[in-house]
């Protein structure tokens, strides 16, 4: 049985580090304005892209440049010279949904993906768009049996991209959901005039609402005031159904997200995609999983449509439910590579043996760990104080200026 591959969102350097270190069989990253989150992250330049590159192929994972936001005349110029630049730096292939964007990229001769936001529901879409890409995001409103028997047709009619492979089939795994058909919506630009289809979504739908009859002035009493605000995608306790389904690559949505949330989502499914493959995915396993995925941000969880719900499922209030959250307690100032000691300047709150810990840095990535044993100004002790020196063992390297945390529970509203 093939891998499904696992494909990592990348928002800066931390979260790429963090799904390169984690198993991520691919990566997709947004350089400039032109992608949809073109404000919900940092971003990359296109100063970034050799190294985002030199990095995936130093770990043999692919790297994927999204350009799929509606484009423009005035973007032409800047589309041109992304693809162009991502020829020379290698780029694997380009997430387009612009008919401009697709054209430009086979003219450089840059694979193309096409994004969710085609809304491919059928074989014969398929086939169209085969003319022009390897792979396809199917519309995250198909069921696992619609989408099965969308790669079952690619198989019986070898339907072929232009690299001579079969077309490969995309579906969204895990994340944050649109209410809106795959992620086309207006509100952000009828009410902010800020585009969720040009990257600068104002999250409209996140937050609470009352409906009022405007003839009568009557409000009409709401179960849940979110109701607009979908839960989370996760699909980590059916991933053996998705892979019957004959899916090729999942992906992980989170550009927006922290690193130790790419850290996190990417492990757990690494190890469910390779526990499908090896036969020993279980229950038991997937409620451990799931205890992780609960630890970093979420709105709570749900199947999407592909179980064939016909309603979705809305969170119960604004923002996280992560069962835990990270506390600022300082930063990096030297690492000690024969002795295996990080050296951390306390700036916040106290530090103590026994905490777990948490490393951010643009190199290091995301890095877990619980404190063991510590030095405080070059005296063993089993506390560390503001304004402390604090030198902890521990098995990677640290880089000055990295972000040290403590990971504490999070107590979530029910």
């Amino acid at each position: 049985m093939q891998n499904i591959e696992l494909m990592a969102p990348a928002g800066n350097f931390e979260s790429l580090q963090a799904a390169l270190d984690n198993g991520a069989d691919s990566v997709y990253f947004g350089v400039e304005q032109l992608n949809m989150r073109a404000r919900a992250s940092i971003n990359f330049t296109l100063d970034d892209l050799q190294e985002i590159v030199k990095r995936c192929e130093a770990k043999n994972v692919r790297s994927y440049l999204t350009l799929n936001t509606i484009i423009y005349d005035h973007d032409l110029s800047v589309v041109k010279t992304l693809i162009k630049k991502a020829k020379e730096a290698n780029v694997t292939a380009v997430i387009a949904m612009d008919q401009a964007v697709i054209a430009v990229a086979r003219e450089h001769g840059v694979e193309v993906h096409i994004s969710t936001q085609i809304n491919i529901t059928n074989i014969e879409t398929v086939k169209f768009y085969s003319l022009f890409a390897d792979t396809m995001v199917l519309s995250r409103e198909l069921s696992l049996r619609q989408v099965k028997h969308i790669t079952e047709q690619i198989e019986k009619e070898q339907i072929k991209g232009p690299s001579g492979r079969l077309v490969e089939i995309e579906i969204f795994g895990h994340g944050a959901l649109c209410m809106a058909v795959s992620g086309k919506c207006y509100l952000s630009l009828h009410s902010h005039n800020s585009s969720a289809n040009r990257g600068a979504c104002k999250q409209n739908c996140r937050k609470k609402y009352k409906v009022i009859d405007q003839e009568t002035g009557f409000e009409m009493e709401l179960d849940n005031e979110y109701i607009m605000s979908p839960k989370d995608l996760c699909t980590i306790d059916f991933l053996d159904e998705i892979t019957d389904a004959g899916v090729k690559v999942l992906k992980i949505e989170g550009r927006g997200r922290a690193p130790e949330y790419v850290a996190k989502v990417i492990k757990c499914y690494r190890d469910a995609i390779d526990s499908v493959k090896n036969e020993t995915y279980s229950k038991d396993k997937v409620i451990s999983w799931m205890q992780d995925l609960e630890k970093v941000y979420n709105r709570g969880f749900w199947s999407g449509y592909y179980l064939g719900q016909k309603l979705g499922e809305w969170s119960t209030g604004s923002g996280s439910h992560a069962v835990q959250k990270k506390v600022y307690l300082g930063k990096g100032t030297h690492f000690y590579p024969k002795a295996k000691i990080g050296e951390f300047k306390i700036e916040a709150y106290d530090i103590t043996v026994g905490d777990t810990i948490l490393i951010t840095g643009p190199t290091t990535g995301a890095k877990e760990m619980e404190v063991v044993e510590m030095m405080a100004n070059d005296e063993k002790t089993n506390k560390g104080t503001k304004g402390d020196l604090v030198t902890i063992p521990m098995d990677f390297r640290i880089r000055p200026s990295d972000k040290l945390y403590k990971i504490v529970e999070n107590k979530v509203e029910a």
